[in-house]
């Protein structure tokens, strides 16, 4: 990069908005964070990033946080003794999409849930580069999102494995490539038959074995929903059928996706679980950053291993093809229901299989429209959103 790039950081406060700035505070040469955005739970945190950082514009999503958001920034800067210019707060939940728009280099989209397609398409649309973290707002905006893009490269995925995937296909043209394989470390019930799976507890699926993630995520990862959300994303990322999507179980989370190419080779993107990696390229792609993470240990005996996904227990990725394969408004259905399965199960209304259980009766169910549009995907969700919970009324 010959110039420092500026970046909106979106879900600062959450797992990739830290990780993001502390890829940022080792490269201060590199970038400028012209804004951030968080919903509010963490007005303490929030404060200490826009002093830290001399941020000049942050939006917090809940408007009962701003006073509490401005008192903290003033006695932060007292703190640090850092009296630096004004600080301009934007309140409420289209305060984020408004910062999208708002024309930085590059816009790293962390925010967790369908909620991120708005700032996703003001980015697109103002021309920024998207580093996409949120991969929410690709599924359920689909073709909605594609056709918002500017340039072919102005979506850059954070996601470990699509980012993997970018960098693998790096080794060849597009009708080059007979597949994609996507890892998944198989979270905390890899190998566990159905009828064990049925009275896991909400801290017990919480027990990633190898990712630190926020709780909605690392539901979905244990439920193997998160890598049906990556299905989709893949497919419309990379322009690739369903069909020559693949999903292989590999628990030591090394490899993070590969692509197979016509020929019969397989290039492969290996590195420790570390997602500073993935948001580091997000940020300065196409170039790659020095030192962001450590590489694996050549020296030290390992082993690797891969294994089939066991479908009959983890149906969510069978389902994502389902769904990927039908389009339309189905991939919103899928994931709000979700959404509201994951909740429910968090406060312990709901076993661990009614989560997937529920989603599939949802899209059963679901009609979709003709003719994708913002209006539809959102009527969509509603509907997805009430079904889901009349159906876990029942549960």
């Amino acid at each position: 990069m010959s110039s420092s790039r500026s970046v909106a950081l979106l879900g600062s406060t959450g797992s990739i908005g830290t990780q993001a700035l502390d890829v940022v505070a080792r490269h201060r040469d590199r970038f400028e964070v012209a804004s951030l955005s968080a919903g509010g739970a963490s007005v303490e945190l929030l404060a200490e990033q826009v002093v830290d950082f001399d941020v000049p514009v942050v939006a917090i999503a809940e408007p009962a946080g701003r006073e509490a958001l401005v008192e903290r920034i003033a006695a932060r800067q007292r703190e640090t003794g850092r009296l630096v210019r004004p600080v301009e707060v934007l309140t409420g939940p289209e305060a984020a999409t408004t910062l999208a728009g708002a024309g930085a280099d590059v816009v790293l989209n962390g925010i967790t849930g369908s909620v991120g397609l708005g700032p996703t398409l003001a980015a697109l649309t103002a021309g920024s580069s998207l580093a996409l973290a949120n991969k929410e707002s690709l599924v359920v905006g689909g073709q909605l999102v594609k056709d918002a893009q500017l340039r072919d490269d102005q979506i850059v995925p954070v996601d470990s494995e699509h980012s993997a995937i970018a960098q693998c296909l790096r080794s060849g043209a597009p009708r080059e490539v007979r597949r994609l394989i996507l890892t998944a470390s198989g979270g905390p019930f890899r190998g566990w038959v159905r009828d064990a799976v049925k009275s896991v507890t909400p801290q017990a699926a919480l027990a990633h074995p190898t990712w630190s993630m926020g709780p909605v995520v690392t539901i979905n990862s244990a439920t193997l929903m998160n890598k049906g959300l990556e299905l989709i994303e893949a497919h419309l990322l990379f322009d690739v059928p369903v069909a020559d999507i693949t999903v292989v179980v590999h628990p030591q989370s090394v490899v993070h996706s590969m692509v197979e190419f016509v020929d019969g080779s397989t290039i492969a993107q290996a590195s420790p679980p570390d997602m500073r990696l993935p948001i580091a390229l997000g940020l300065s792609w196409p170039e790659r950053l020095p030192d962001v993470a450590v590489p694996c240990a050549w020296a030290d005996p390992t082993s690797w291993t891969f294994e089939p996904l066991d479908e009959t227990v983890f149906g969510a990725v069978r389902l994502a093809r389902e769904v990927a394969e039908a389009s339309g408004t189905y991939p919103a259905v899928y994931n709000a229901a979700n959404e509201e399965c994951v909740a429910a199960f968090l406060a312990g209304r709901i076993g661990f299989l009614d989560i997937v259980d529920t989603v599939q009766q949802v899209v059963a169910e679901h009609h979709s429209v003709s003719t994708l549009s913002l209006e539809a995907v959102l009527e969509a969700e509603v509907w997805a959103r009430r079904r889901a919970l009349e159906l876990l009324a029942r549960r």
